[in-house]
């Protein structure tokens, strides 16, 4: 027989004001408010000297066991969980996990002073829950640059940084959030140590924490100083072209996502095209793969690149239409830059081959008058002219109704 599971709301009298959870022992101040005794122990050794309802200073830090209470919380855990028919009934949390203000600023002061795993984890488990505690973590004064704060520090364990940056990401899209991280740490001393602490969790942390880290880093690149600080940090270039060679398909999509976002400077599209980044790509197309490209071929060097590697091309030619409106413009793009800007012979061979003029000319039809259709244009008379030995004419009297204008 299946267990019942009985869904309960705890009365707001026998909630902690610290914890905001059930309270097990509870105790009085000499202000006449009652907590729980774990909680208030841990807020009077943490240095305090007021209570935390009333912030009024304490005479004494003496507490009494409130005995009464106690006894109306067991009386109504029993009325709770004794009903009819219910073999092992048992007590469960109504709520989402909850953090008063008070309880805020203890978890703040254990991450801050000693980087607190465990209170870290309670934040993520908060933030985890819905957009209204996301909320409520930004809006709370110096939450956010508290866990920000977690990745710039020294000698950090693992688990710590991976719940820090996990925590930053469920927060991104809360309103100024990029603006303030950006500022906090990409635009201050503090840059370093956060490209660092990223680079470990990229080589020491899960796959989940990996692609979370680079989203978040991607997030934080909103302008072209910050995108060449990023650009500037040779160690976390390396780890991120290492990384596009795994096939984690949504890692590769973050990984190729941010290298874009930072290929503002022909100096990073170099550095890039150098360490390889044309053949990685050429061994995994994807629509991420030919942003990325589109961007690499507005310089001479991308352009050399990839008319070098006949796979990459021939990849390109291969999801021209394959891919969203979007990802088809990046194709077409890429392909206009070698074939009409290079005039590489062997690219425009390749083109042919994969029967890319037919595909251009589909393209052609169904877009309206624009960059796109423009850059089919010359493509097509490029491809007419330099291969004599295709068949275009015989094609075109077949497909009057798509013929160039």
């Amino acid at each position: 027989m299946v267990k019942e599971e009985l869904r309960i709301t705890v009365p707001s009298v026998f909630r902690c004001p610290i914890s905001l959870d059930l309270m097990k022992s509870p105790v009085s101040l000499s202000t006449g408010v009652t907590y729980d005794r774990s909680s208030i122990q841990q807020w009077l050794e943490s240095g305090h000297d007021t209570c935390p309802a009333t912030m009024q200073v304490l005479q004494s830090k003496d507490f009494i066991p409130n005995l009464t209470l106690h006894r109306l919380i067991n009386l109504w855990i029993q009325s709770s969980t004794l009903r009819p028919g219910a073999n092992s009934p048992r007590l469960l949390p109504a709520t989402s996990p909850a953090i008063s203000g008070v309880r805020a600023n203890l978890l703040m002061e254990k991450i801050e002073s000693q980087c607190c795993v465990e209170s870290l984890s309670k934040v993520s488990e908060f933030v985890s829950y819905c957009e209204e505690n996301q909320r409520f973590v930004v809006r709370f004064d110096g939450f956010v640059e508290v866990i920000a704060e977690v990745l710039t520090r020294k000698c950090v364990e693992i688990e710590a940084l991976e719940m820090a940056v996990g925590i930053l990401y469920l927060i991104l899209s809360e309103n100024g959030v990029k603006e303030r991280l950006n500022k906090l740490i990409l635009k201050s001393d503090r840059e370093s140590s956060f490209l660092s602490a990223i680079v470990f969790i990229l080589q020491n942390g899960s796959p989940d924490s990996k692609v979370k880290s680079v989203r978040v880093l991607d997030s934080l690149a909103l302008d072209s100083e910050s995108k060449r600080r990023i650009s500037d940090s040779q160690d976390l270039i390396s780890v991120l072209l290492q990384l596009l060679q795994t096939n984690d398909e949504s890692l590769n999509d973050a990984v190729t996502s941010i290298l874009t976002t930072i290929s503002v400077s022909r100096s990073i599209k170099t550095r890039l095209i150098e360490n390889g980044v044309v053949q990685i790509l050429s061994n995994s197309m994807t629509e991420k793969s030919l942003k990325l490209l589109a961007t690499l071929s507005s310089c001479s060097e991308g352009r050399s690149a990839i008319s070098s590697n006949r796979k990459c091309a021939a990849e390109v030619v291969e999801k021209l239409l394959k891919v969203s409106r979007s990802g088809t413009e990046d194709a077409v793009a890429v392909l206009w830059s070698l074939c009409c800007l290079n005039k590489e012979e062997r690219v425009k061979e390749t083109v042919v081959k994969g029967n890319g003029v037919t595909k251009i000319l589909v393209i052609m039809q169904r877009e309206g008058e624009g960059r796109v259709k423009m850059m089919c244009r010359d493509l097509v008379k490029a491809l007419r002219t330099s291969c004599k030995d295709w068949s275009l004419g015989s094609y075109e009297t077949k497909t009057t109704h798509i013929r160039p204008c």
